[in-house]
């Protein structure tokens, strides 16, 4: 049996200051991120509990025995914060490798968790290669997988981890289309109730047709069970559902989201650590994760993927593909009676224009600044990570000997990039309106592309990008437009309304 947990949160940093303002929603915490590690990151690193045979404390670290992905931005975040817990997970995966074969528990995730179908290819590329150098960096080697944000895929995702050198990934059993089980043999629709989840399959590259990757389909009903219907209430009846869902011997694999644990339900840290140290070694049965699973079952059957309701891709939770990041496809959480989602298509209509003239902008710069800029951008990883390696970086990518303020500027268009990255986070589009803390957030990161840019001299039209912002309206009276939120609680971020320091 695999548990696969989720950890993210959007990246929530002021992007002027680098700091996460004040959230008052989450109180008695100052944000978000502060609410949900106390309830969830550090208590899965340290569950205690007294252990009924021996009468003993136990302290377990669930991220030892759970298989798991962290968003990038919310490691950067708790490396910063809450250095403990961020080094008890990283040990949690060196200690997983040494029991599973070399197999860590740990898998990446895309960089700033866009829907990587809705990203062009340049974007895509860089959320990949971010994603993947991250994970490098804090577990100190390659990743085998990386999770998709809400698992949202097409073909043009899946060739290009499979170009990246990863070895599966993890889908929702809707994702999947159609099987075969040899190449020679016909191909079979199949339905999410019809789709055995307890083997591997193989997706083969379109354009390489001898290069491929796993892919493992959870328990949707098992999953189900877990976010929304109880599971976690007792340890035991957790792994009765997983006995229960078994077929034939077969792998019973489940993903849901991270927080499930401590923080939407509360100790179901505990049941977590309770079923794994007691309930799983009493029943007999063997807790393990994906890297060590293929070592032993290999894909059975090639899968095709479904591209959802419209071809542009499909997800975890959106039943319309990925329209739920687009456009107003009926998906929303709560709201009054009659409130839309019509602000989706506005507000990434206007995020795109930010990021096509930032594109544009940093084009501008090839043979001049750097060499080759798209190069540059998906290596600037390298900055962020450690943004000391700056004159080293700039040597390897700059056409030519630089003065400071040539290195100023490079500096100010890779910090334009990032942000142009940063704003795709998922979370903007999930909920119900625009004036929401999410949709605010991800502008922030636009206003701060924008503000490198009038920095750089470079000739943006702030009137355009809120005229495309103007059309996504609040369903609530008092906030207006997206126009009008951007003035009010975006521009107003800035704390001094001047340029910030340069955080690669």
């Amino acid at each position: 049996m695999i548990v696969h947990g989720h950890f993210y949160q959007p990246p929530r940093e002021n992007p002027w200051t680098g700091e996460v303002d004040e959230e008052p929603d989450a109180a008695p915490f100052h944000d978000w991120n502060e609410r949900i590690y106390s309830e969830c990151y550090r208590a899965n690193a340290q569950v205690s509990f007294i252990d009924e045979r021996t009468g003993a404390r136990r302290i377990v670290n669930n991220y030892t025995h759970l298989s798991f992905n962290f968003g990038p931005t919310l490691l950067t975040w708790l490396q910063r914060t809450h250095p403990d817990t961020h080094s008890q997970i990283i040990a949690a995966d060196a200690e997983s490798a040494r029991r599973r074969n070399g197999h860590g528990n740990a898998i990446a995730q895309g960089y700033s968790h866009a829907i990587l179908p809705l990203c062009n290819e340049r974007d895509r590329r860089t959320q990949v290669r971010w994603g993947l150098a991250d994970f490098r960096y804090r577990f100190g080697r390659a990743a085998e997988a990386m999770w998709l944000p809400e698992t949202a895929c097409n073909s043009d995702v899946l060739d290009l981890l499979i170009d990246e050198g990863l070895r599966y990934v993890i889908l929702a059993p809707d994702q999947a289309s159609r099987i075969r089980k040899t190449a020679n043999s016909s191909w079979q629709e199949v339905t999410p109730g019809e789709l055995n989840t307890g083997v591997a399959y193989e997706y083969r590259h379109r354009n390489l047709r001898d290069r491929s990757l796993a892919v493992f389909f959870y328990n949707q009903q098992l999953a189900g069970a877990i976010a929304f219907d109880r599971a976690l209430a007792s340890s035991a009846e957790l792994v009765e559902r997983f006995v229960r869902s078994g077929q034939n011997g077969d792998l019973v694999n489940v993903a849901t989201d991270g927080e499930s644990y401590g923080h939407h339900f509360k100790f179901g840290d505990l049941c977590l650590a309770h079923a794994f140290e007691v309930v799983i070694p009493e029943r007999g049965l063997k807790a393990t994760n994906y890297g060590e699973y293929l070592d032993h079952y290999p894909p059975v059957a090639e899968v095709e993927i479904s591209h959802g309701a419209d071809g542009e891709g499909s997800s975890w939770s959106c039943p319309h593909g990925v329209g739920r990041w687009i456009r107003d496809c009926g998906c929303q959480t709560g709201g009054d009676p009659g409130w839309n989602q019509s602000w989706r298509g506005p507000l990434r209509r206007a995020l795109d224009f930010v990021r096509d003239e930032a594109a544009a902008f940093l084009e501008q710069t090839r043979g001049e600044l750097f060499i080759e800029p798209w190069a540059a951008r998906d290596e600037s990883i390298e900055l962020i990570l450690n943004p000391s390696l700056s004159s080293v970086f700039l040597k390897r990518h700059a056409p030519r000997l630089f003065t400071i303020e040539d290195e100023k500027r490079a500096l100010l268009f890779l910090e334009m990039q990032r942000n142009t990255i940063l704003m795709y986070a998922s979370c903007g589009w999930f909920f119900n309106d625009i004036s929401r803390i999410e949709p605010i957030q991800v502008l922030k990161y636009a206003a701060r592309a924008i503000d490198l840019m009038k920095q750089l001299g470079l000739p943006f039209s702030s009137q355009r990008f809120l005229e495309i912002l103007s059309q996504a309206r609040s369903n609530k009276p008092g906030p207006g437009n997206g126009a009008d939120i951007y003035r009010r609680s975006v521009e107003t971020a800035n704390p001094a309304n001047q340029p910030a320091d340069i955080l690669i």
